[in-house]
């Protein structure tokens, strides 16, 4: 269980915490389930891919994390932009998801340090 002890895979689920409180008044069922579903995906797959024995899909699954986080910050820009959530929520929590952002960078750059170094 390496992966509960980055900080990362921990903001993550904060984050997805977060994300689920915050939706959970809405009626739109679509656009909730996408949000928290994004929202899950992040933390999964740094996990997912930590614990892969190999660097390729280590890396693999650190890319599809960074994706999702990705589908995470745009579906707060629309969920905003259409009244479901208010500005200062949404630019928390788009802050936060900046900085899981460099973090998964970090964290593949330094899979990818391993990989040459093998």
């Amino acid at each position: 269980m390496f992966h509960e002890k980055l900080v990362v895979w921990q903001k993550s689920c904060d984050l997805a915490v977060q994300i689920f409180k915050l939706t959970a008044s809405i009626t739109d069922f679509g656009f909730r389930d996408q949000i928290t579903r994004s929202s899950l995906s992040i933390a999964s797959n740094i996990a997912e891919g930590i614990e892969k024995p190999t660097i390729n899909d280590k890396k693999k699954y650190l890319y599809i994390a960074k994706g999702s986080l990705a589908e995470l910050k745009t579906q707060l820009i629309i969920g905003e932009r259409i009244g479901y959530l208010d500005f200062h929520s949404v630019k928390n929590y788009r802050q936060e998801a900046e900085l899981i952002d460099r973090m998964i960078i970090g964290l593949i750059k330094k899979v990818e340090s391993r990989q040459k170094t093998s």
